[in-house]
């Protein structure tokens, strides 16, 4: 199934993607040379009436809008070609921008759109208790919060100084920091204290065998229970943003632990790892396979935002300077950081599909032995 999550996940994230970039280019004028899904040779296709190869290719990791005036599919501009109406290189900076720009937004609005949907068809899990779940019922049998003098009957009120509103609050602002030095705010007999820490770090494993490393401090809630809150359509969508920008923060806390050396680079995956997961979720039925999209459509909104050279981020990271040297960069300069910027993704590439396959169980064992 890995292969068929892959195709069915990454096709359709990818072509509306690139469908962003088409329509908005379509809008100011921009004629387009070919849109593709995939890369590498071609394998079906067909040319409209506007002129645009609409085509599917051999090498399924993604596609592009080789737009009028463009050199390449990477959108780096061809210094033989004349400027001409209708060139992508002939449309007004601020409608270069937009287009560049119209790809990962496109991204961002299928995420939300599914979060909204989501939410307005299955609801809102939310904690009810007759008692505070923020109130300590238990701890494990290596909570580093009771080694620090905390007891059952406190209720945690703040974590790091990061108000906490219920036990997954608690949990959110514990599971991304492993070995964390930190402070627990909690209230015992009406008297606010303050608990100093370092967090356990765990390593915990899905029903797939998938492991990730979360932080934990030992405590369990002395009550408190899920249920589903029905939300209506327009509440949905404020929900699905503030869903978006809370797992945009993970993103960005687990990268930047990677760059400090905090988490391991092995954490990191690609197109292999993408593939696997995507079929664990598809076994898992619509709703898990459709929410695993949605935050793969979040991660391609993130990584194209990146100022790398030959991501959307890059060229608009060009557009920036052009506005403020109110001249484009020069055709060496600009051959010179898309080089390199091509390099530092290609090595990326290469890191995490060692990760990946190494992840795998079979190659695992293997690299392991």
């Amino acid at each position: 199934m890995y292969l068929v999550g892959f195709l069915l996940l990454l096709g359709p994230l990818v072509t509306l993607h690139e469908l962003g970039h088409y329509l908005v280019a379509r809008w100011f004028g921009v004629r387009s040379d070919a849109f593709s899904v995939g890369f590498g040779k071609e394998i079906a296709g067909y040319t409209d009436s506007r002129g645009t190869r609409w085509k599917l290719s051999a090498l399924p990791l993604g596609g592009y809008v080789q737009f009028s005036g463009d050199m390449n599919p990477a959108s780096i501009p061809d210094p033989k070609a004349p400027i001409q109406q209708g060139s992508f290189q002939g449309a007004a900076l601020w409608k270069r921008a937009l287009i560049v720009a119209a790809g990962p937004v496109a991204n961002l609005l299928i995420t939300i759109a599914i979060f909204a949907s989501l939410f307005a068809v299955l609801g809102k899990p939310t904690i009810v208790a007759s008692e505070d779940s923020r109130t300590i019922g238990e701890f494990s049998e290596t909570s580093v919060a009771e080694a620090a003098g905390m007891q059952v009957g406190d209720t945690i009120i703040a974590v790091d100084g990061v108000p906490v509103d219920d036990f997954d609050g608690i949990r959110g602002e514990i599971a991304l920091y492993p070995s964390k030095d930190l402070t627990v705010t909690a209230v015992r007999d009406g008297v606010e204290r303050e608990f100093a820490m370092t967090t356990e770090r765990v390593e915990v494993s899905d029903s797939f065998g998938n492991t990730s490393v979360i932080g934990q401090i030992g405590v369990g809630p002395s009550g408190g229970e899920y249920i589903i809150e029905q939300v209506g359509v327009l509440e949905s969508v404020p929900l699905a943003f503030a869903h978006s920008w809370d797992v945009l923060e993970m993103m960005l806390t687990g990268l930047k632990q990677v760059v400090t050396g905090e988490r391991s680079i092995k954490e990191l995956g690609g197109p292999v790892k993408i593939a696997k997961y995507s079929g664990e979720q598809m076994s898992l039925g619509f709703v898990a396979f459709v929410n695993f999209a949605a935050l793969i459509s979040l991660n391609l909104a993130f990584i194209n935002f990146l100022p790398i050279p030959a991501l959307d981020g890059g060229h608009l990271a060009f557009y920036a300077a052009e506005a403020v040297r109110r001249k484009p960069v020069g055709p060496v300069a600009t051959e010179w950081a898309y080089r390199t910027g091509i390099a530092v993704v290609l090595v990326f590439m290469v890191v995490v599909t060692v990760n990946d396959v190494t992840s795998l169980a079979f190659f695992g064992s293997l690299f392991g032995s």
